[in-house]
Formats: C-alpha cells, structure tokens, sequence
C-alpha cells in the first residue's frame, strides 16, 4: 500500500510512532531508553552508535536495544519519501507479556546479545506486520488500545521468531546496577540529557543521584556539565586552532549565542579571541 502525503506527519498511537518527511533528512540523537523495532517503508534510515552505523533501507527493519545513545538520521532515497514506523516496547508492556509466556519453554541459557542495534533478516512476519499499520496512518481511523496491544504483541513474536537470543534481552527485568557517575559524565557530556536521566542511567533515584554526586564534587551536576564544555572548548579553540562555530556543537551548546555568553562569562574574553596568539 503506497501513502500519499505531502507534508511532514508524526503520528503516536500509544507507543506505535509513524514519521513521514517528505523533504531533507531530519536526524536526532537521543538515548533510546526502551527497547524498539523500526521499519522503514520507503526512503532510507542511518542509525550510528559511538561503535556501529548501520543504514536501513526500504521494507528492512531494524532493532534498537534500551538504554543506549542513537544518532538516527530519516532521509529520502531518490524520489522516495521517508516513511518509518516505530514499535516501542514499555518496561510495563513487557513485564505483561511475560506473564503470558510460557516459562518452561524459555531458552534461559542464551547469552544476551550486546550489540545497541541489530539489523533484522527481512521475514514475512515483520514485513505483514507493519504493512498491516500503514491504513491506520493514511486515514483518520484511531487504532483501538486492543489492536495496539495485539500489534507490539506481534511484533515481540515476530522478533523472538528470528533469534532466541532475544529473549534475555527483553525479558530482563532487574534493577541497573549502579555505574561511576563522573566516568558516565565525562564521556556524555556532550549530550542533551537532563539530571534526571543522567541519573535513570547511572541506576539511581533522583534523590540518590544528588546525595552521591555531592560527594564527589562541590558544584551541582548542570554546573559541572557547563564547566566541563566551556573547559573543553577552551581547548579545542586555543590548543587545536578549531573555529567558534564546530566547537559550541562539538561540546554541547545548542546555539552559538549562549555559547560566546558562556565562555565569556566564564573566562573574561570571546571565544574568538586567543590570548596565547596575542601574548
């Protein structure tokens, strides 16, 4: 079934997303914090972690595991539009869908897998899967809380069918083990994320978080992320000669604006002004 649309649309169904761009790529880079399955049905799809870049192309699907940081760019492919759909699976979702498994017939000796994304064999399965969503994006009939449960249902299947290696990853439901805050700090602070995810992926409570970072350090955690970028970028613009405007995106500033108002504030002069050249 092919869509007409000329205009860029989102859609959200209760953890069922459908995108549609119609012009550029749009990308995001954001932690995927549950696990998902994407398909794409037209144009193409580049996913990248700090180890793996993956491109995904019409009618193939790929699996994104939780808690790890995505970089997904959504682009055309020729003529084609980009048209993607998402199936998110919930903690709770998956909690409920255990309790409906069989528990002597789980393959409980299969290592989890740890690639972050995996790209998917094209089966029937998943191909009738998200071909059976499209008609509830091209009109303005809502699905039912009923046909979405069935959906991410079947999608769970439809993934379990291809590997059991699968099933460790989604059915694990323990508590996160506490990880070094300044060691997930130092290498994400770059990242758009706030105190409280920050905190959700070093395994704390909000609350914990606050008491054990003030332990390790006399500033408050959003003070110590601007002190690491302006530190950092300091570096970049002295040190390595690199222009104003890739180092504020390179460390974390979202405009260049609150960028030079920062490192100004911070250390007496623009950022683009080099002391040591004027010395």
């Amino acid at each position: 079934m092919e869509l007409e649309i000329d205009e860029p649309k989102v859609f959200n169904y209760s953890n069922i997303f459908f995108s549609c761009y119609t012009g550029n790529e749009r990308g995001c880079y954001d932690m995927a914090q549950d696990h998902m399955l994407i398909y794409v049905c037209s144009g193409e799809m580049i996913l990248q972690t700090r180890q793996t870049k993956i491109k995904i192309r019409m009618g193939e699907c790929v699996f994104v595991r939780k808690d790890n940081r995505i970089s997904i760019i959504k682009q055309p492919k020729g003529k084609e539009q980009f048209i993607g759909i998402s199936l998110v699976f919930s903690r709770a979702f998956l909690r409920e869908f255990y309790q409906t498994v069989d528990k002597n017939n789980l393959p409980l000796q299969v290592r989890k897998q740890s690639p972050s994304i995996v790209k998917l064999p094209q089966t029937p399965a998943i191909a009738s899967l998200f071909q059976s969503m499209l008609p509830y994006f091209d009109t303005s009939t809502q699905p039912t809380d009923r046909i979405i449960k069935m959906k991410l249902q079947e999608g769970i299947y439809a993934l379990l069918d291809i590997d059991e290696q699968f099933y460790p990853s989604l059915f694990d439901f323990t508590d996160p083990w506490k990880i070094d805050i300044v060691d997930f700090m130092e290498k994400n602070y770059t990242y758009d994320l706030s105190i409280e995810e920050i905190a959700h992926y070093t395994g704390r409570s909000l609350a914990a978080f606050k008491r054990d970072f003030k332990k390790l350090s006399d500033l408050p955690p959003q003070k110590w992320l601007m002190e690491k970028r302006l530190s950092v970028a300091r570096d970049k613009l002295e040190n390595e000669k690199k222009k104003v405007s890739d180092v504020y995106l390179e460390v974390g500033f979202k405009n260049i604006s609150h960028f030079s108002t920062a490192y100004k504030k911070k250390f007496g002069y623009s950022p683009s002004v080099n002391p040591r050249q004027q010395a």
